[in-house]
C-alpha cells in the first residue's frame, strides 16, 4: 500500500505570518504537490475554519485569493473543488512552490532581513 500524503495543515499563530498567508501557502502546496488531487473536493470554508479554528472570513478569503489564481473552483450549492487541469492553468506546476518562496522572500525583506541571509537562516532552521 503507497504512502498516504499529508494534507495536514498546521497554523501556528505565533509565527508572525498572517494566518491567511500560512493557509494559503499550504493549500497551494499540497495542490501542486498532487496531495489533493485535480477534481478533488476541499473542505467547505465553515469547516475548515472550525477545524483549524480560525476565522470564517479568512479561510474564504484564501480560497477567493486561489481561486482567482486558478488554483480552485467553486460550483455553486455544490462544493469547492481543485482544478483538474491545473498544469493548463498554470505555467508549470512548479507555480506554488514558486509562489512560496516569493511570499517568504518578501517576508524577510519586510522585516528588514538582507536578502544574503536568507539561505543561512533556512539552513539554520533545517539544521535544529
Amino acid at each position: 500500500m503507497g504512502k498516504v500524503p499529508d494534507t495536514s495543515i498546521v497554523i501556528n499563530e505565533n509565527s508572525g505570518i498572517p494566518i491567511w498567508r500560512q493557509l494559503r501557502s499550504r493549500l497551494i502546496y499540497l495542490i501542486t504537490s498532487g496531495s489533493y488531487e485535480g477534481g478533488s473536493q476541499l473542505p467547505t470554508v465553515r469547516e475548515m475554519a472550525v477545524d483549524l479554528g480560525i476565522n470564517y472570513n479568512t479561510v474564504s478569503k484564501v480560497y477567493k485569493d486561489i481561486e482567482r489564481d486558478g488554483y480552485i473552483t467553486t460550483k455553486r450549492g455544490i462544493g469547492t473543488f481543485v482544478v483538474s487541469d491545473l498544469a493548463t492553468n498554470q505555467d508549470d506546476n512548479s507555480q506554488g512552490y514558486k509562489d512560496l518562496v516569493r511570499e517568504f522572500v518578501q517576508q524577510c525583506d519586510e522585516l528588514g532581513i538582507p536578502k544574503n541571509e536568507i539561505v543561512g537562516l533556512v539552513q539554520d532552521y533545517l539544521e535544529n
